[in-house]
């Protein structure tokens, strides 16, 4: 399976989520998955909810990676965001009006896939979306048929 791999350093401050989903639409465009498909909007949920957790719980730069399948294969798009916190991520619970605790329970709702991995000093913290393999293109003659059943 061909798959391309991209990566943005995050700096420490909260204002480079918005840019770190500005990037990311623009790969996830140029891979093929349109800005407005549910699989990228999901995408850009993850990313934003990664970056920010990395960014407000270490206050140190991050690097977030993508990686994307070939339009036609079938597979997960990854995301991961490394940062230099040896802290194990922690699902909180978050109560009524609260406006933080509830990162990791968006991304273990949304993602197929998630987990954590020590890395160096720091860690890795990863989430996967399945993507399935865009439908082939119809020939002149399927079209003409599928008109024609109509």
């Amino acid at each position: 399976m061909q798959v391309l791999q991209v990566q943005l350093e995050i700096g420490a401050d909260p204002t480079e989520v918005g840019r770190a989903r500005a990037w990311a639409r623009t790969r996830l465009t140029g891979s093929g998955i349109s800005a407005d498909e549910p699989l990228a909007e999901t995408l850009l949920v993850l990313i934003s909810e990664l970056v920010t957790n990395a960014v407000v719980h270490t206050g140190a730069p991050a690097v977030l990676r993508m990686l994307l399948p070939s339009r036609q294969t079938p597979g997960a798009v990854r995301v991961e965001v490394a940062d230099s916190s040896g802290r194990p991520p922690r699902r909180r619970q978050a109560d009524g009006e609260d406006t933080n605790g509830r990162g990791l329970e968006l991304v273990s709702g949304l993602a197929d896939r998630w987990g954590w991995q020590r890395e160096g000093a720091g860690k890795r913290i990863w989430c996967e979306v399945d993507r399935v393999a865009a439908p082939p293109a119809l020939t002149a003659g399927e079209v003409s048929q599928v008109r024609t059943n109509c």
